[in-house]
């Protein structure tokens, strides 16, 4: 049984890749643009508790913002609460079984949280 080969990835944000013989021709790449963060006060943050490779972890999803704001607010977590986490795909992971003490934290700080 043959194994087919991955395909390169350099390729993937070019839009409409065609041959062209025009050697002045540019590829237009996808613009990943961060959104801009929005104030605490207009986010409602989606916190919940979840089970992750057996452990208990606080899962904060749904914050709208730049990857900066989002990291900055992980830590302040990880610090209030005392434990360690991280933050993946737009959401914040928090170890432990500790949603009270982050919903606290989120409010001291005016966001809305729901879940």
């Amino acid at each position: 049984m043959k194994s087919i080969p991955k395909m390169s990835n350099k390729n993937k944000n070019k839009q409409g890749v065609v041959y062209s013989t025009n050697p002045d021709y540019q590829y237009q790449y996808d613009s990943d643009q961060e959104q801009d963060t929005l104030p605490p006060e207009q986010q409602k943050l989606y916190v919940r508790r979840e089970m992750r490779n057996g452990k208990p972890t606080v899962v904060i999803k749904e914050f709208i913002g730049k990857s900066d704001d989002l990291k900055s607010l992980e830590k302040q977590l990880k610090t209030f609460c005392g434990v360690g986490g991280s933050s993946k795909d737009g959401d914040i992971l928090i170890q432990g079984d500790l949603v009270d003490r982050v919903k606290s934290f989120l409010h001291s700080k005016g966001y809305k949280t729901k879940g």
